[in-house]
């Protein structure tokens, strides 16, 4: 979990988003991380601040200045973590191992060691002579593009992914979406027929019929629900979705309930992003709720506040209401406002 981000956490989230846009692989433009923003960010980390996180911004920039995707860069600050804790080593250290990477003499002089850029760069290098290192454990092939079979990368794995999750900037062009419902169910469609967007039976449904231009009582879906589901394909791999119009199932419980107000359609509960689960407070969770919150109207609500208040999160959101939620999921609702999403 991400522990310890103060209240101008988000104000930090929402500048690295900006518009709503894509990360790599979407056809959108990639931007490096603004290491001038990492170096001010008040905050904490997946357990690491300050040099620490800008350590880790220069490997990313790094990984995807080569056409490395994000992948990669978590697995070179996982490498950085076991290796380093993300500090610059340095010989005054009483170590022959230098760097971010604790590089050893057989991979570069001294000045190309403790140059966090270029012994990432280094590192990069060996990472791409390790088989299928695109498809394993990462924490296993940082392992192996390091050499070390004796530091914990297991362990450094998870704060790597939040720190990767929080960092990774969506700031660019290119990334509108639409507003009509059967085109935007139609993308969503062909996600799922790629297995890049899972949805429990009713929910997948619901988006096949709107897709398919049929109207069936009781299973429509808020055009803005669907834009935000289209968001986090393009933005995430592996993306879960376990609720939308809860009247489609007959469940009228609560006749307040935003997945059932005005008719249902104006929820929707993610499970999974990139393919982890979701609890509100994770870094996963708090990148697209920073994404998001620039585009929604006010009125718009983000759940699974006393998730992230019982692990030290506390976000400041321009847009966005937060309240009350079970931590195994992500809830996102325009229930209460009829405004629409604002991109660019």
């Amino acid at each position: 979990m991400i522990r310890g981000i103060a209240v101008g956490m988000t104000g930090v989230l929402v500048s690295l988003a900006g518009a709503i846009v894509m990360s790599s692989g979407t056809g959108c433009s990639t931007m490096p991380v603004d290491l001038g923003q990492v170096a001010a960010m008040d905050a904490t980390v997946g357990g690491y601040s300050g040099d620490q996180l800008v350590n880790a911004a220069i490997i990313m920039n790094v990984a995807s200045a080569h056409a490395l995707d994000q992948t990669a860069q978590i697995i070179g600050v996982t490498a950085a973590i076991a290796q380093t804790e993300l500090r610059n080593v340095t010989a005054t250290e009483g170590s022959t191992e230098l760097g971010v990477f604790a590089q050893g003499s057989d991979w570069g002089s001294a000045v190309e060691r403790l140059d966090p850029a270029y012994s990432a760069l280094l590192f990069y290098a060996q990472l791409e002579s390790v088989p299928s290192w695109q498809t394993s454990s990462p924490a296993v092939v940082a392992a192996q593009a390091t050499g070390d079979g004796d530091a914990d990368f297991t362990a450094a794995l998870q704060p790597a992914t939040e720190i990767v999750s929080v960092l990774t900037p969506t700031q660019g062009q290119g990334c509108q979406v639409s507003v009509d419902s059967q085109a935007l169910a139609l993308e969503l469609v062909q996600r799922m027929d790629e297995g890049a967007l899972t949805a429990f039976v009713l929910p997948e449904q619901q988006i096949r019929w709107i897709a398919a231009g049929q109207t069936v009582p009781n299973c429509g879906i808020d055009p803005r629900t669907l834009q935000v589901i289209v968001l986090a394909t393009r933005h995430f791999g592996r993306v879960g979705v376990s609720s939308i119009n809860r009247l489609c199932n007959g469940d009228e419980k609560g006749s307040a309930g935003s997945h059932v107000r005005g008719g249902g359609g104006a929820a929707v509960d993610f499970y999974m992003l990139n393919g982890r689960s979701l609890t509100g407070a994770d870094g996963l969770s708090l990148r697209f709720i920073g994404l998001l919150d620039a585009a929604v109207p006010v009125g718009a609500r983000v759940g699974q506040s006393n998730c992230r208040a019982n692990n030290g999160v506390t976000l400041s959101l321009q847009n966005f209401t937060q309240f009350v939620d079970r931590c195994n999921h992500l809830h996102v609702d325009f229930a209460s406002t009829a405004r629409a999403l604002a991109f660019g």
